[in-house]
């Protein structure tokens, strides 16, 4: 098992080699080089643009009309217990419980 696991890792790496190679052996490139632009200006500090509405008026009062947000109407949730507070109690009722009785009969032996 460990025999053949090795060959196809081989084969694999042999295959992986031979497209890398064989590319830059079959495509000589005779264009230059990638180069990113340069921004000079790109963080450089500048006054800020003039203030635009995103509304359609100009300084008008609009006033909606919808449904209301829930956390307007819905109930606030209950406070919750801490984790430890359960546990306590948990433990609280499982000292408390009735617990069951053991009954040993033998059978056969009258």
């Amino acid at each position: 098992m460990k025999t053949s696991l090795v060959l196809l890792l081989l084969l694999i790496a042999t295959a992986a080699l031979a497209q890398v190679g064989g590319a830059s052996i079959a495509t000589p490139t005779l264009s230059p080089p990638f180069a990113m632009a340069s921004h000079t200006n790109h963080a450089a500090p500048q006054q800020m643009a003039q203030e635009q509405s995103l509304l359609e008026g100009t300084g008008q009062v609009y006033i909606a009309h919808g449904e209301r947000p829930l956390w307007e109407v819905a109930p606030p949730e209950p406070p919750t217990v801490p984790l430890g507070d359960v546990a306590r109690a948990y433990r609280k009722q499982h000292q408390t419980a009735k617990k069951a009785q053991f009954v040993y009969s033998q059978i056969g032996s009258q």
